[in-house]
């Protein structure tokens, strides 16, 4: 049982080539397993892409290991009472981030320090463009004001968007300002619009992550959607307020949760009191047909995951779910 601040919750990246992925994979996880970590890296010929968490007394030996193979990474640590991931994955993955597009790593934009980012911010003007390069359902719950919030709802959809931004933006002459969670998006991102003329690019070292950690919420709205059981965490020890609403009664809110029915696992934004009248599903429909999870605002802490396939044949078994 790990008490409070006992567990150190990472997350880093680098582009660095790895010459050998699956020899790397299977030594990384046998070294991490040894320092009972757990979290979800990928790790391609490029580099790595890393989300991990492990306890305080092996925060020093695994971050000096990475450092020693990555000495470009830049990790960023948050603590937690407990692991926010499941278990350890480390798994080999042609693109660090699904784009479906190539992109030259090592082109991109120039990189801000929080405080440089936090100055350009406030002395924006017209020809500045602050853009929201994640998802839609990440930005929802927290972003820099007066950004740009496409409406986006995977990776893959950024090239086009980015496209229409070209069209309807001076090339020359605008500068673009861009951040993500940890900064391995911009890299790739910040790289695409330098690829497609736009001269003067710039990209949040760090992310929203090292920001947070560096500045505190200045500029900065509500909280942070994070890939991991915490879901929506505060990006510093300030008071955040909701910015988002619950989507079944508009009360002011920023807590997630996966649809019940384990066939749909959409993300909801809802009130405790809502979420539980609806006994975990986003509509009727998914209440009233499919496998559906028992639910309980008391007793659900951690996002629904994929289940067994026993687990899945107990379920289908059951009798339908009431209203």
């Amino acid at each position: 049982m790990h008490g409070p601040d006992t567990i150190k919750v990472l997350a880093y990246y680098a582009f660095t080539k790895v010459d050998e992925p699956q020899k790397f994979i299977k030594e990384h996880k046998s070294f991490l397993e040894e320092l009972e970590g757990k979290g979800r890296i990928y790790v391609s010929e490029e580099g790595i892409n890393a989300q991990c968490s492990v306890p305080k007394k092996n925060l020093e030996t695994y971050s000096s290991r990475v450092l020693q193979i990555f000495p470009k990474a830049d990790i960023k640590i948050h603590d937690h009472f407990s692991h926010p991931f499941a278990k350890l994955i480390v798994k080999y993955r042609k693109q660090l981030v699904a784009m479906d597009k190539e992109v030259d790593a090592s082109i991109k934009g120039v990189h801000l320090e929080p405080a440089e980012w936090e100055n350009m911010c406030r002395e924006k003007d017209d020809s500045t463009l602050i853009i929201d390069t994640r998802n839609d359902y990440e930005w929802k719950v927290g972003h820099f004001e007066g950004a740009l919030l496409p409406e986006l709802n995977t990776f893959r959809e950024f090239p086009e968007y980015a496209q229409k931004l070209k069209e309807k933006y001076d090339t020359e002459n605008t500068k673009v300002m861009m951040y993500c969670t940890g900064g391995i998006r911009c890299e790739l991102y910040s790289s695409l619009m330098l690829k497609m003329g736009f001269k003067k690019v710039y990209q949040l070292k760090g992310g929203i992550i090292r920001y947070g950690l560096e500045n505190g919420n200045k500029g900065w709205k509500g909280k942070l959607f994070v890939f991991d059981d915490r879901m929506v965490v505060p990006i510093s020890k300030d008071v955040a307020t909701p910015i988002s609403v619950c989507q079944f009664c508009s009360v002011q809110v920023d807590q997630y949760y996966n649809c019940a029915n384990m066939d749909c696992n959409a993300l909801i934004l809802s009130c405790p009191e809502c979420i539980e009248q609806r006994k975990g599903c986003c509509c009727e429909g998914c209440l009233e047909t499919g496998r559906v999870r028992p639910f309980s605002v008391s007793t659900v802490t951690t996002p629904f995951r994929k289940l067994s396939h026993e687990e899945k044949k107990q379920l289908s078994q059951k009798e339908p779910v009431e209203a």
